[in-house]
């Protein structure tokens, strides 16, 4: 039971994947942020083209 123990306590595989999953989820919301960011100001910037035109 105790090498169980110590064999499991040793094993980062899994901690990796919980590192690139948590990167991995970080880097999706950093990108949809930017993107919402950038759609609002393109949606403003086509408003004021459209009135300018109108």
């Amino acid at each position: 039971m105790k090498t169980l123990v110590t064999r499991f306590a040793k094993d980062e595989s899994g901690a990796t994947a919980i590192e690139y999953g948590l990167i991995a989820g970080l880097i999706s919301v950093v990108i949809i942020t930017v993107l919402t960011s950038i759609g609002t100001k393109l949606n403003t910037k086509f408003q004021s083209i459209s009135s300018a035109l109108g």
